[in-house]
C-alpha cells in the first residue's frame, strides 16, 4: 500500500511541475552564469550535429581527384571537434558553478525554514525525513542541474536535427529506418517499466532495512537491556533478505532485457546496413551518405534510448523539489535569524482563562481555563500527575504553541506583542533530558551567549558546581562532550544546562523537572546551583520531587488539565484528602 502511494506521488501531473518551477528562483541570482553555460550548450549541440555531415563529406571527398578537398575537410573536422572540446569545458565548469551555488542558497534556505518552523511543525514530522529532504532530495537535484537539464536540451536539439538530415540525406531509408525502430522502442518500454519497478521495490526494503539500522543504534541500551539482539537481527536480516530476493529477480529480468535489446537493436542496424548498401549498388545514395545516415541514425536511437531515463530523472526530480517546496511554503514563526537586541522585562508573569489542545489532537484539551500570577522574583512551582498539562504551561511561556483561548502576559503586555526572538531572550529553560550539542564543554555553555569571554564562561561552571568535574577532565573546558552529551553523567549534563542558563541571565527561568532523573549527590549539587540560579529572578519549577519546592512561594496542583489546589507547601500539606497531601504521603512512602 505505502509503495503504491509513492509510486501515485511520483507522477508528473501540471501541479507538481507548477510547484517544481519554483525552485529556479534559486538559479535567478546566478542567471547570468546559466545564460552563458546555456549558450555553449547549444552551440557544442549544433557543432555536434555537424560532425556526421561533414565526416561523410570526408568520406565521399577521397574520391575527388582534388587533395585539398580532403585537407580542408580534414581541418574543418579537427574545427568541429575544437569546438565541442572548449565548449564543453565551458558548459560543464558554468553548470557546475550555477549548481553548487544554487544549491548552497536552497540548502541554506531549507535549513533557516527548518530552524525557524514551530514547534508544532516538528510534531509532525519525524526528524529522519527532514534530514532526508535537505540530503537526499537535494542531492537529487544536484545531478538534475548539472546534468539532466543538459541532457535534455541536448536531445532537444539532436532529435529535431537528426531527424531533418537523416530525411535530407534519403526519405526512402528513413522510412525503412522508422518501421524497424519501434519494434526495438517496445521492448525497451515494456522491459523498462517492469524493471525500474523492481528496483523501486528493492529501494524500498533496504531503507526499510535502513529505518531499523538506525531505529536499533538510537535505541541500543534498550535493545540490550532487553536481550532483545536475536530480534533485531532477524527484523533487519528479514528487510536485507527481501531486498536480495528482488535484486536477483531484478538482475535476471535485466539481463534478459539486455540480451533482448541487444539482439533486436543489432538486427535493426544490420536491416538498416543492408538496404542502405541496396541503395548504394542502385546509385541512390553514396558511401559516405550511408555513413552520415548511420551515425545520424545513432545519434537519434541514442537520444530517444536516453530519454526514459531522462525522463525517469526528471520524474524523481520533480518529487524531491515538490517535497522541499511543501517545506518551504509550511508557516514560520517571527523569529529573528540576527541577534535580536535585548530587552528589559521584570519578569511579571501572566495567566488568564488560557485553554489549549495540541494540534495533533485537537479534541484533546491539555489546558483548561487555567488563571494564575507570577510576581517578579518569585518562585512558583507546578505539580500533579503525568499528563496534567505542566510542561504544556512551559510551552505555551515559549510561544512553542499559542493558547486556544485566554491570554498570557509578561508585565502586563501581551506576550504576542514582544519580538518573539526577544522574548524568549529573557527566559531560560532546564529541561530533565539536556540536549548537548557534540561540540566541547565550553561550546556548550557559551551557547546561553554566544560570543561570551573566557571568564564568564568560568564563572558561570563555577556557579553550577560544574567547575570540579569540568578540571577534572586532562582537557578541561576543551573536553569533547560527544554525541549528544553522551560522554557526560545526567548530573554533569544537568550542570553544563545550568551553567548555560546563568551564562544566558534570563529575567524568566523555567526548570522542567531539572532534578528527577538524578542521584542524591548529583542532585545535592545541581539543586544548590539551582538556587543560586533562581535567586532574585521569577522561576516556574515543574517538579517530581516535592523536597525541592518546599520553599516555593507558591505551589500549583494541576490535575487533568485543571488547577485543582494553590497554596505554599505548609498550606498545601494540611488539606485533607488533598492531591498534594498524597503525593507528599507516596513519596514518603516510598522513601
Amino acid at each position: 500500500m505505502a509503495r503504491k502511494k509513492r509510486e501515485k506521488r511520483e507522477k508528473i501531473s501540471k501541479e507538481s511541475i507548477k510547484k517544481a518551477m519554483r525552485v529556479f528562483r534559486f538559479i535567478k541570482p546566478f542567471r547570468i552564469t546559466f545564460g552563458f553555460g546555456m549558450l555553449v550548450l547549444i552551440i557544442s549541440s549544433v557543432v555536434m550535429m555537424a560532425f556526421p555531415k561533414v565526416l561523410g563529406d570526408l568520406i565521399d571527398s577521397a574520391n575527388s581527384s582534388k587533395e585539398s578537398t580532403v585537407n580542408d575537410t580534414t581541418l574543418i573536422l579537427i574545427g568541429i571537434f575544437l569546438v565541442i572540446a572548449i565548449t564543453s569545458f565551458f558548459r560543464i565548469y558554468l553548470f557546475g558553478v550555477v549548481t553548487q551555488k544554487s544549491l548552497a542558497l536552497l540548502r541554506t534556505e531549507t535549513y533557516k525554514h527548518l530552524i525557524s518552523s514551530p514547534m508544532s511543525f516538528f510534531s509532525r514530522k519525524r526528524v529522519g525525513e527532514l534530514n532526508s529532504r535537505i540530503t537526499n532530495d537535494i542531492a537529487l537535484l544536484e545531478e538534475t542541474f548539472s546534468t539532466t537539464i543538459a541532457e535534455i536540451i541536448r536531445q532537444m536539439i539532436t532529435i529535431p536535427v537528426a531527424l531533418f538530415f537523416l530525411m535530407f540525406i534519403s526519405f526512402r531509408l528513413t522510412v525503412f529506418m522508422i518501421a524497424v525502430i519501434p519494434v526495438v522502442a517496445l521492448i525497451g518500454i515494456f522491459f523498462g517499466k517492469y524493471i525500474k519497478k523492481l528496483s523501486k521495490h528493492a529501494q524500498d526494503d533496504i531503507a526499510t532495512a535502513n529505518g531499523v539500522l538506525d531505529e536499533t543504534l538510537h535505541g541500543i541500551a534498550s535493545v540490550k537491556a532487553y536481550a532483545n539482539e536475536f530480534f533485531e537481527i532477524a527484523r533487519y536480516k528479514k528487510n536485507i533478505d527481501s531486498s536480495v530476493h528482488t535484486s536477483i529477480k531484478n538482475a535476471k529480468w535485466r539481463g534478459a532485457f539486455i540480451a533482448l535489446i541487444m539482439f533486436a537493436a543489432g538486427s535493426a542496424i544490420v536491416s538498416i546496413i543492408w538496404y542502405g548498401l541496396h541503395m548504394v549498388q542502385m546509385g541512390e545514395i553514396t558511401i559516405g551518405g550511408l555513413l552520415q545516415f548511420a551515425i545520424y541514425s545513432a545519434l537519434l536511437g541514442v537520444s530517444f534510448g536516453g530519454s526514459a531515463e531522462l525522463f525517469s530523472k526528471l520524474q524523481k526530480s520533480i518529487g524531491a523539489t515538490e517535497h522541499l517546496m511543501d517545506i518551504l511554503e509550511e508557516e514560520t514563526e517571527t523569529v529573528s535569524l540576527e541577534k535580536s537586541e535585548k530587552i528589559s522585562i521584570q519578569g511579571n508573569i501572566g495567566f488568564k482563562n488560557v485553554s489549549f489542545s495540541y494540534p495533533s489532537r485537537r479534541d484533546i484539551a491539555v489546558i483548561k481555563d487555567v488563571s494564575f500570577n507570577v510576581e517578579t522574583g518569585k518562585q512558583i512551582a507546578f505539580v500533579g500527575p503525568s499528563g496534567s498539562g505542566k510542561t504544556t504551561i512551559a510551552a505555551l511561556l515559549f510561544r512553542f504553541y499559542h493558547p486556544e483561548n485566554g491570554t498570557i502576559t509578561i508585565d502586563g503586555k501581551n506576550i504576542n506583542d514582544y519580538q518573539l526572538s526577544q522574548i524568549r531572550n529573557e527566559m531560560a529553560l532546564v529541561p530533565q533530558e539536556v540536549m548537548l550539542f557534540g561540540g566541547s564543554i565550553k561550546e556548550n555553555i557559551e551557547y546561553g551567549k554566544p560570543g561570551a569571554t573566557e571568564e564568564e564562561i568560568f564563572e558561570a561552571a563555577k556557579q553550577a558546581n560544574a567547575l570540579e568535574f569540568i578540571e577534572s577532565f586532562p582537557e578541561k573546558f576543551e573536553t569533547l562532550v560527544g554525541d549528544r552529551g553522551i560522554q557526560l553523567s545526567g548530573g554533569q549534563k544537568q550542570r553544563i544546562a545550568i551553567a548555560r542558563a546563568i551564562l544566558k541571565d534570563p529575567s524568566i527561568l523555567v526548570l522542567d523537572e531539572a532534578t528527577s532523573a538524578l542521584d542524591s549527590e548529583s542532585e545535592r549539587l545541581v539543586q544548590e546551583a539551582l538556587d543560586r540560579l533562581m535567586k532574585g529572578r521569577t522561576s516556574l519549577v515543574i517538579a517530581h520531587r516535592l523536597s525541592t519546592i518546599k520553599n516555593a512561594d507558591n505551589i500549583i496542583v494541576l490535575d487533568n488539565g485543571k488547577i485543582k489546589e494553590t497554596g505554599t507547601h505548609a498550606e498545601l500539606i494540611q488539606l485533607e484528602n488533598g492531591i498534594y497531601k498524597n503525593l507528599s504521603t507516596l513519596q514518603l512512602t516510598a522513601v
